[in-house]
This record gives structure tokens, C-alpha cells and sequence, in this order.
């Protein structure tokens, strides 16, 4: 059974077909590669302006309940400056704050230990209960503390009062029932001598950011994050990274390089994007400084914070990677037509040549009559065909005039073995008479000489009998070759004559 590459180098049509594909696919794949370069380059671009434009809103949106936050403490933090010797009237400054702003989900204005006479610590704290993004009002509960450790001890406070300047916490998780992750705003309040003497806290929900964040949903698998300066997550998908998790304690888990890498980029404030390696799968992270805009009366000072928008790579290029797969899919399709279609087209057009090709295997074994069909074509082909009948009738003839002169060769070769067998005959008889001629003509020669040899040698001795006796001997001897030699000469006339050949009259005289 041929093999296919024998059925390539056998098959004209084949070989151009598929000659013909390959230039093509070729040519296809090249421009596919080309297009689809750009297109992903163009795809990675709106990517990126997409991502822009996903950061600036979110920070625009969380900066905006920032600032509500901010303000609304600020409002009341400047009524509070007016009575701080009312430790009762605390308790009022945080329920309006709560109450004023449907952001803050509590209030707590504390002061340092032994601030009013007789008490140690003070803390008037004001909470919402059963707190939901969804509910409308909600009851408000009033707390003496906030948490079983002091709140001498907890960031809220503690880093204010090292900074004396307003400042937002990092993510908290509130030890209350409802445990409701928060970030707050804290304002340190200044006595008239100016000497930091408590702090005020709003405290801004987790959730509500979160619901900022990830509302800006960027693609179907993506999300946004929000990170604090200290690697920490403000806003995630996964709640169980916003417990005091950093983004660096992934490393431990076994991140990827690339995945610090780019939380380190966020966390030192830079701008940019990474292709990071997530559980195996490649996502696109990119993030901005967060930057709050500039409003008068509003705290100057950076949060440290960082948006963040993760797309996976099958995200970004979903449509494109299912068009690839459509037009390859396309192109595999087309180029087998195609080929059917070259294939065919060419078969046709080299069929003469097989025709051709037959007609010649059958010359070539002797059948130098075949007909070459005629045709119509005026190409190569056409020629070809044209040639090669003039050339096949042509060979016909010089074959038939070969054939009569072979039969005639034959004929004459025939004619000219009768002869020679004839002539081989004819002498076979004259050696056989010259022979039997010869013998008869031995015997009267011998004696002849006998006779002649006797009378030259012994003429003296001889009498006249004896000499008269030898020379009748001598005659009788010649008178008997005479006559053989006569009979010699008439079969000679007779064969002549025979064979119709005439003789001149001075031919064949008797001796």
C-alpha cells in the first residue's frame, strides 16, 4: 500500500493543491498573527483606560463618603470645643453625629484617663444596632464602653493623640455582637491651651465601602480592593482577609512573586499595573494611589491608601480568545474547501495529462495505434496534447512502414534460404561427382603412369612385344580418361542448359 508521501510525489494535483494551501495558510496565518497582535494590544489598552476609569470613580465615590464623614464630625467637633467641661453633653455631640449621617454607624468621644474629676476614663459612645446598608433607620444604643480592653489601648484613639492631627484607622474588627468590620475617622480634641486632652471617632462601616468598591465591578470575574498603607485590606471580595490580614501574609500561604510584588507597588503609593499569577491563573492588577481631593476645611494629610481593579486575563481577553477560536475554527474550514476546491479545479485541468499518461504506458507496451484524443485547449496542456497525437500518428506510420519492410525482408529471406539451400545442394552434388569422377579417373592414371615409368625406365631392356604391349596400355588408359572427362563436360552442358544459360559456340568442345 502506497504511502502518502508517495501519493504526494505521484499526484501533480495533489501536490499543487496542497503547494497551493500552504502558501496560503501561510499568508493567513501571518495576517491573523498580525491582527491579533493588535487587537490584543488594543484590547490591553481599553483594558487599561476601562481600569482608569473604574479607579478614578471609586475613589471619587469613597472619597466623597469620606468626606461626608469628615465634615459631619468636623461640624460637631467645633460645637463640642464650646463645652468640654459638660462630660453629660457628650453623650448628645455623638447621638446627633450618628443620627446626622447615614454613613457612620457610631460615635465614641473619649478623653484621657482621669480628664473629669472622679473618673478615671470617660467614653460616650453612641452605636447603631443590627446596622444594614439596606434598613432605613435603625435603633441607637448608648455605650459606656466600646470594647473589654480600654480604649487607652486601641488604635482609634492612641493614634490620634501620638499625632495630633485627624487621621482614618486602619480596618477594625469590632468586638461587639454584630462585629461589624469599621474604619474610623478620629479628630483630636484640643482644650483651649491646645494640649490634646480626648479624641472623637466616627466610625465608617466596612461594608459600605465594600459596597462602593465592588459595585464598580469591572468584568464578569473581576473586582476591585481597597489597601491601606500597611498592606492591610480595607475593601476585599474574601471578608476573611479584612481580620488584621495583610496582603503580605499571603506570602506565607504560598503566593506567587508576582502577586507581592504588585501588592508592594500598591502599598509604596506607585501607579501602574502587573500581570500577577492568582492560584494558577493570570490576572491583570491595576491600581492608583487613593487621593483625596482638596476641599477647604478639610485636613490636608495622605491616607497611604491604594485602589485596586483585578481583571483576569480570560476576562479581558474573553471576546478575543473566543474569536481567535471562531476564526481559526473559520480559517481550518475554509482552507480544507479550499483545498477540495483547488483540488478539484486542478484535477480537471491536469486530467489530459492522465489521459496522456495512460495512452503513453499503453504505447510504451505496444500499442503504438491508440488514439489521442483530439481537443480544444489552447494552453500548455492543449499543445501538449496536440504534440504528443502528431507525434503517436506519426510513430504509427513509421511503425507500419516497418512492419512491410520486415514482411518483405522476411519474403526475400525466405527466397534466399531456397537459394542457398539449392546452391548448398549443388555443391554438395558437384564435390559428390567430382569425387566419384576423380575415383574412376585414379585407377587409369595409375596405370598410365605405370606404363610411362616402365618405358622411360626400361626402353633398352624391353623387347618389341614387350613395348608394343605398354603402349597399347598407355593408349587404353588414355582412351578411359578420355571419356570421363567427356562425360565430365556433357553433364556440365547439361546443367548449364538447365539452368538457361547460353553458352557461346566455342564452348564445350570434346577433347
Amino acid at each position: 500500500m502506497p504511502t502518502l508521501p508517495k501519493i504526494i510525489t505521484r499526484t501533480l494535483s495533489l501536490k499543487l493543491s496542497l503547494m497551493a494551501v500552504c502558501e496560503i495558510s501561510l499568508l493567513l496565518m501571518v495576517a491573523l498573527a498580525v491582527m491579533f497582535h493588535y487587537s490584543r494590544k488594543v484590547l490591553k489598552e481599553e483594558a487599561m483606560i476601562d481600569a482608569e476609569h473604574t479607579l478614578d470613580g471609586t475613589a471619587q465615590h469613597i472619597d466623597n463618603v469620606l468626606l461626608s464623614v469628615e465634615q459631619s464630625a468636623g461640624n460637631i467637633y467645633f460645637d463640642l470645643l464650646k463645652h468640654l467641661d459638660e462630660p453629660e453633653r457628650m453623650y448628645d455631640y455623638s447621638r446627633h453625629l450618628v443620627e446626622s449621617n447615614p454613613y457612620i454607624v457610631g460615635c465614641a468621644i473619649v478623653f484621657k484617663p482621669h480628664y473629669y474629676p472622679g473618673k478615671e476614663l470617660f467614653m460616650a459612645y453612641v452605636r447603631r444596632k443590627g446596622y444594614s446598608l439596606t434598613a432605613d433607620n435603625t435603633e441607637l444604643v448608648t455605650q459606656a464602653t466600646y470594647t473589654e480592653r480600654p480604649y487607652t489601648e486601641q488604635e482609634w484613639y492612641t493614634k490620634p493623640m501620638k499625632r495630633e492631627a485627624p487621621c482614618w484607622t486602619y480596618p477594625l474588627k469590632n468586638e461587639d455582637a454584630e462585629g461589624e468590620p469599621l474604619v474610623s475617622f478620629c479628630l483630636p480634641i484640643r482644650d483651649k491651651s491646645d494640649t490634646c486632652v480626648g479624641v472623637l471617632a466616627a466610625d465608617l462601616p466596612i461594608s459600605l465601602l465594600s459596597q462602593i468598591v465592588l459595585s464598580a465591578k469591572p468584568s464578569a470575574h473581576g473586582y476591585s480592593t481597597l489597601l491601606a498603607d500597611n498592606g492591610s485590606y480595607i475593601v476585599h471580595p474574601d471578608s476573611t482577609k479584612l481580620n488584621y490580614q495583610t496582603v503580605f501574609y499571603q506570602l506565607h500561604e504560598g503566593a506567587d512573586p508576582s502577586f507581592i510584588e504588585a501588592a508592594e507597588a500598591m502599598v509604596s503609593g506607585d501607579e501602574g499595573y502587573r500581570l500577577v499569577n492568582i492560584d494558577g491563573k493570570k490576572w491583570y492588577v491595576f491600581f492608583k494611589p487613593f487621593v483625596r481631593s482638596l476641599t477647604p476645611g478639610r485636613a490636608e494629610g495622605k491616607l497611604g491608601w491604594s485602589v485596586g481593579v483585578l481583571y483576569p486575563d480570560d476576562d479581558i481577553f474573553e471576546e478575543y480568545n473566543r474569536l481567535l477560536y471562531y476564526l481559526l475554527t473559520i480559517a481550518i474550514v475554509g482552507l480544507l474547501v479550499f483545498f477540495l476546491l483547488v483540488r478539484f479545479v486542478t484535477h480537471r485541468q491536469l486530467l489530459p495529462l492522465s489521459l496522456l499518461t495512460h495512452s503513453a504506458q499503453r504505447i510504451a507496451k505496444g500499442n503504438y495505434s491508440e488514439t489521442i484524443p483530439a481537443t480544444n485547449r489552447k494552453d500548455e496542456i492543449g499543445q501538449l496534447q496536440e504534440h504528443f497525437q502528431q507525434m503517436q500518428q506519426s510513430l504509427a506510420s513509421h511503425i507500419s512502414e516497418l512492419e512491410h519492410l520486415s514482411t518483405t525482408l522476411k519474403d526475400r529471406n525466405e527466397v534466399l534460404r531456397i537459394a542457398y539451400d539449392r546452391a548448398q545442394e549443388a555443391d554438395m552434388m558437384k564435390i559428390a561427382f567430382l569425387h566419384h569422377m576423380t575415383n574412376q579417373m585414379l585407377e587409369p592414371t595409375l596405370a598410365l603412369e605405370d606404363s610411362v615409368k616402365t618405358l622411360c625406365n626400361n626402353y633398352q631392356e624391353l623387347t618389341q612385344q614387350e613395348a608394343d604391349h605398354e603402349v597399347d596400355n598407355i593408349q587404353q588408359k588414355s582412351h578411359t580418361i578420355i571419356e570421363v572427362l567427356n562425360s565430365m563436360i556433357h553433364g556440365a552442358e547439361d546443367e548449364i542448359q538447365a539452368s538457361g544459360v547460353q553458352e557461346g559456340s566455342g564452348k564445350g568442345g570434346r577433347l
